[in-house]
């Protein structure tokens, strides 16, 4: 065996090494930097409960949509329930990860003490509207626009389920 290829062998070994070391520092640095700037940050904002003015505003115009006759039903039914979505988060409910859009709504609307089968009954309309296969009808827009006006009800009512 010659004996530049035992010279060459540890040379290679040293810089692999060498590489293996800076990135070992690399990413200990990088580690510890984010640390600090964590360490930093301002706390995160208190979330709000949102006003029953609030979430009476997002009904009101899931309403509207829902009275467009001129709006696909289904997209008109998950239109109203994505207000509700965007409403609890404007209002910082917090967000779990495991939660499903029917998890924050109930949290949001739970606020207000509104009775759970009315948020049920507007739950079911949106999965059926969102997950099915068959046409959304009008009799779906009817059983929408139904709930909301119930929900709408119980919230400036202040009627506790």
């Amino acid at each position: 065996m010659p004996a530049w290829l035992g010279q060459a062998a540890v040379v290679i070994g040293v810089i692999v090494l060498a590489v293996l070391l800076g990135v070992m520092v690399w990413t200990l640095a990088r580690e510890v930097s984010r640390r600090r700037v964590r360490g930093r940050m301002p706390p995160r904002q208190v979330s709000r409960t949102a006003s029953a003015e609030e979430v009476v505003a997002a009904l009101d115009a899931g309403l509207i949509d829902l009275s467009d006759a001129d709006l696909d039903p289904r997209r008109a039914v998950i239109a109203c329930w994505l207000r509700l979505e965007q409403a609890a988060a404007a209002a910082g409910t917090p967000r779990k990860a495991t939660d499903t859009s029917t998890d924050l709504v109930t949290r949001l609307l739970g606020e207000h003490n509104v009775s759970g089968d009315v948020l049920a009954s507007f739950a079911d309309v949106y999965r059926e509207a969102r997950y099915a296969t068959h046409a959304v009808d009008e009799r779906m827009r009817e059983q929408a626009r139904a709930a909301l006006q119930r929900l709408r009800a119980e919230l400036t009512a202040g009627v506790r389920p």
